[in-house]
């Protein structure tokens, strides 16, 4: 390891502080580091990723950990880290770009910008030979053909620009049941029939999809809507990307079948799949949801839930160094701790088979449910959930001796306030009462410490002292999470601090000549344009 902190010292995010001892001089993103970029003419390479991303420790431990590659990133940039979590508004900007410039986006991103921040290029991950290569062409083109820079920059910044920007229009927006329908009948060709979920790979749990399914199928009652969404659901909860003994889904599925999982679990993820089988449960009341969200919440609880009672961002993917080892597991390990109950729940969960992976190892997966299992293999029902409620314990608690994967301590606003709604969505669907404490706990948290004495919100709270204001996402997010308390409570302060909030958006984020908020208030910090969010993505669109 490197032996001297950079400028990342004095950071909290655990992102940031992943990257405090490499030897390339990352900055923050701020005031010091954009008027320094200024004084030296140095371009920007702004590098943004978040603390369980996989591969943002693949191009640090290959580039950012290494003395030669740090020397022409120091030599040449003025190098600024950013965690997209801590600031979604910073990597809106530059994945935007990104996007553009080269039609695809993801993590880590590496964007190169002119010193007042205008991006001019980008990628995402590169190895170490063609990352070099690249900051030498980049710094040669700056230094050779700024005009040609400049010119970039200027069209990609208009083009960001447009890409969320939708202008007053006169007279009457028309949505009709016919225009419904049309949309309704497109996104349901979009989903695949045989799998669940959308078509091909990588598969994301998309829960804004198939939630929009569930309320258009109880609006016109069609069969195909509602067996969309009971595929989608039950092959994700039998699936890898379900984490078949101790409750909680990875980010999404590598392969187009669920099976393999990008092992990192994320709580906007898992708050937002607990609404989502909440809601569906309410319409099928099928056990398996109830056990997926009973189970999920139990994770959340044990894994991510803070001392003070709020709830953390994410696991790791990785472990030990390697990609989803606390999860996997060897066919003589399931034999060692399962005893006789070995074959039978290797066969439920298809070991060496289906949930075969690689050098003998197995993602834990099932095809049937407890009941077409018992049926396919003449068991009592009963006494086979017995043997796999047994098998499941002996499980977990042999994996609690294992490394565990890195937690992202970070609490965002949020996030919480989807947890809030998740909660309270469990509640309703399944009446248990200790759901609904926790939901109004948490709400009652963040109403006492993320809120200012102005009524703004902030972003992230540091045990409880509030950082970072917040962005339009969180102010959604928690309103939406407050209505639905109030909805179910009755308690009148949750309406009345929602409509506060409410009201400061409306003050402080409304945009010039659009019927639509920036994500960020006031100033956006240095930022070159105002985002405007309009498209849902795996956490719908704030506006």
């Amino acid at each position: 390891m490197f032996k001297e902190q950079n400028h990342l010292a004095g950071q909290t995010s655990p992102y940031l502080l992943q990257h405090l001892y490499n030897p390339v001089d990352w900055y923050p993103w701020g005031e010091e580091a954009l008027q320094k970029a200024k004084v030296e003419n140095k371009p920007l390479l702004v590098s943004i990723g978040y603390s369980a991303c996989h591969w943002c420790h693949v191009m640090e431990r290959e580039s950012f950990e290494d003395e030669v590659v740090a020397r022409l990133m120091n030599d040449y940039f003025l190098c600024i880290k950013v965690d997209r979590e801590e600031r979604p508004d910073i990597d809106h900007l530059y994945m935007d770009a990104v996007q553009l410039i080269s039609g695809h986006g993801g993590w880590p991103l590496n964007c190169f910008a002119l010193p007042d921040g205008r991006p001019f290029w980008g990628g995402t991950y590169f190895p170490p030979d063609q990352w070099k290569g690249i900051l030498k062409r980049i710094h040669e083109l700056y230094s050779s053909q700024y005009g040609d820079i400049l010119k970039q920059a200027e069209s990609v910044t208009t083009g960001v620009t447009g890409t969320g920007f939708v202008e007053i229009a006169e007279g009457q927006a028309a949505f009709s049941r016919p225009e419904a329908t049309m949309f309704f009948s497109g996104l349901l060709r979009q989903m695949d029939a045989v799998e669940g979920g959308s078509r091909g790979a990588p598969k994301f749990p998309v829960p804004v999809s198939t939630l929009a399914l569930l309320h258009y199928h109880s609006q016109v009652k069609e069969k195909p809507f509602t067996d969309q969404v009971n595929l989608n659901l039950r092959k994700m909860a039998m699936g890898g990307i379900y984490d078949q003994i101790g409750g909680g889904f990875a980010r999404y599925a590598t392969d187009d079948r669920w099976r393999i999982p990008h092992f990192e679990k994320m709580l906007y993820d898992n708050a937002q799949l607990v609404s989502l089988y909440a809601h569906a449960y309410k319409v099928t009341s099928d056990p398996m949801y109830k056990e997926v969200i009973t189970d999920t919440i139990g994770f959340v609880n044990r894994e991510l839930r803070s001392s003070d009672g709020l709830f953390y961002a994410a696991l790791d993917a990785d472990s030990e160094g390697e990609e989803g080892r606390y999860y996997v597991w060897k066919e003589l390990e399931l034999d060692e701790i399962l005893g006789e109950d070995a074959p039978l729940i290797k066969k439920f969960y298809r070991i060496n088979e289906k949930a075969f992976w690689e050098q003998g190892k197995n993602i834990l997966l099932r095809e049937q449910d407890i009941s077409a299992f018992a049926s396919t293999y003449k068991l009592d029902v009963n006494k086979f959930a017995d043997v796999l409620k047994r098998s499941r314990r002996k499980l977990l608690a042999a994996r609690q001796y294992r490394i565990r994967p890195g937690l992202d301590n970070k609490v965002l606003t949020g996030w919480n306030a989807l947890m809030i709604e998740a909660l309270t969505d469990a509640y309703t669907a399944l009446g248990f009462p200790e759901y609904l404490e926790q939901a109004a706990s948490v709400a009652r948290l963040l109403i006492d410490h993320a809120i200012d004495r102005h009524g703004s919100l902030y972003r992230k709270l540091d045990g409880l002292h509030p950082h970072i204001p917040a962005f339009l996402e969180d102010y959604a997010l928690f309103v939406r999470s407050l209505i639905k308390l109030y909805e179910v409570s009755m308690d009148e302060e949750y309406a009345t601090v929602a409509r506060s909030l409410t009201q400061y958006v409306i003050d402080h984020f409304a945009g010039d000549d659009t019927h639509l908020f920036r994500f960020s208030g006031g100033d956006g910090d240095g930022l070159a344009v105002p985002h405007f969010e309009v498209y849902d993505n795996v956490i719908p669109s704030s506006n």
